[in-house]
């Protein structure tokens, strides 16, 4: 099926639409929002949105918004966004880190039983040319949207990118794809692989560790499903390891897969030019926006 898909790869049932967003190269190239009918996978809609300069991972808000990551360039902060699909509003809940500027906020989620938000911030934004220069490590953060308070919880990342929760919140999944650092800058002896960690009482992270790393170059979108087991993008196509980082198999196709989403009946790989559907009975750890 044709489509502009790259990342967010986000599903609302009360639209009855999955949203993606469409790769850039340049600020010649913004990146547009990429709205898909639910009930065909067909292409609705692919539109830019004045307030959410170069938007990229995403997750659904109470069923109703889009929270995106928002990358920026060099003009406007990076930022975390949240988006009103039926009205096309976009409120800015989050623009720095007590005053500095992140640099390219990645992917994002909500932990559900206390409503705080968890997000990567790495440096693709400079990597591809069109933010600026970072002035804070790559890192993984938690925010809460009542209070605005925001704190780092993890480093020592080269690159983290997307992140996940188990189904009991306990545990947070972050890839690392430090392998790529910008187009044409592979490297395998750089991280690309999956890090779990314990989620503390207290909102914040402990017991890090290797829980998969990916044979095929690169880990990216990653999504959890109701058994526990753990996705990722990896290359052309998506792996899948259970919780104790075990590999249980892959799906492989002939187009580079960024990112995927789990939707009522399978899997949506997100291929760029093309979007793949997966006929299966894989459920996500917990249906939020179904």
């Amino acid at each position: 099926m044709d489509a502009n898909s790259h990342e967010a790869g986000t599903y609302l049932s009360s639209t009855g639409s999955l949203y993606a967003v469409s790769q850039t190269t340049s600020l010649e190239d913004p990146i547009n929002i990429t709205v898909i009918d639910g009930s065909n996978y067909k292409l609705t809609s692919s539109f830019t949105h004045p307030q959410l300069h170069m938007p990229n991972g995403a997750t659904a808000y109470n069923d109703t918004h889009i929270l995106f990551c928002v990358f920026g360039d060099f003009n406007t902060p990076s930022t975390l966004s949240l988006w009103n699909p039926s009205t096309n509003e976009a409120t800015t809940l989050l623009s720095s880190f007590h005053g500095q500027n992140f640099s390219s906020i990645n992917d994002v989620r909500v932990k559900a039983d206390d409503g705080s938000v968890w997000f990567t911030d790495d440096w693709y934004g400079r990597y591809e040319g069109f933010r600026p220069p970072p002035v804070m490590p790559a890192q993984v953060y938690r925010f809460e949207p009542i209070s605005g308070h925001v704190r780092a919880v993890a480093d020592g990342f080269d690159q983290p990118n997307g992140l996940e929760f188990s189904p009991d919140y306990r545990t947070l999944y972050v890839a690392d794809s430090g392998y790529v650092h910008g187009p044409g800058d592979f490297n395998t002896t750089r991280p690309n692989g999956i890090y779990a960690f314990d989620v503390t009482e207290r909102g914040g992270l402990s017991n890090r560790r290797l829980h998969a790393f990916s044979a095929r170059p690169f880990v990216d979108g990653v999504h959890v499903d109701a058994q526990g087991n753990v996705w990722s993008t990896s290359g052309k196509g998506i792996t899948a390891w259970d919780e104790s980082g075990v590999m249980l198999g892959e799906v492989r196709v002939d187009m580079d897969v960024n990112n995927f989403a789990f939707v009522p009946d399978g899997i949506l790989l997100l291929a760029f030019s093309e979007l793949w559907h997966i006929e299966c009975g894989v459920r996500p750890r917990r249906e939020e926006g179904w």
